[in-house]
């Protein structure tokens, strides 16, 4: 059962999603009494070893959700901009083609800089798209307009719970409908949450 266990969703203690952590990582924060309340209707009991003095089993149970007391740091966290990453970009723009408007698979699409970098676009959330071989080919080293190329829509960067949503393709029902409070009613992303619900 535990391989195949969902993260948690860590939250700091003002309800700011944080971080995804494993089942262990929560469990320590259990152990550790770092949990100031929790949230979500799964959860998880995982069992320790027998104690020698009572001859019980020892067990600890998390939910799906747990906000920690102390140095979280989320709120900082919340309005960083997050890594950039292939698998995060094209799941950000659905896995389709700023270009062609294509849906390709991840072996399929290329990470496009709109400025290119040998002129001194940056390798940035809002300078990037998803883009097929074939337009990433034909765009080479110029703008899209030098290109003869429109780009279908606009880059953006994601907020910290887009970005949790965006890093985790196994979220449960329960966090998905916490996360997607803290997302913008025009993000992309809503489609993946609709998808994943």
């Amino acid at each position: 059962m535990t391989s195949n266990a969902p993260l948690i969703l860590t939250l700091d203690y003002h309800g700011v999603p944080h971080r995804w952590v494993t089942w262990q990582q929560a469990c320590f924060y259990y152990a550790k009494n770092l949990v100031a309340w929790t949230l979500g209707e799964a959860a998880f009991t995982y069992y320790g070893g027998v104690s020698r003095a009572t001859g019980s089993r020892s067990s600890i149970t998390t939910q799906s959700i747990i906000a920690i007391r102390g140095k979280a740091m989320a709120m900082k966290g919340f309005s960083q901009v997050p890594p950039l990453s292939n698998r995060e970009l094209f799941r950000r723009d659905r896995h389709i083609c700023g270009y062609c408007g294509g849906e390709f698979g991840f072996l399929r699409l290329t990470r496009d800089h709109i400025t290119p970098v040998s002129r001194g676009g940056r390798d940035h959330w809002m300078n990037v798209v998803a883009a097929c071989r074939h337009c990433n080919g034909m765009k080479r080293n110029r703008t899209p307009q030098e290109a003869g190329l429109e780009l279908l829509y606009t880059p953006y960067v994601p907020n910290k719970a887009e970005y949790l949503i965006l890093t985790n393709r196994k979220i449960l029902s329960d966090q998905m409908e916490f996360l997607v409070q803290h997302v913008s009613s025009h993000s992309r992303v809503l489609k993946l949450a609709g998808a994943a619900a």
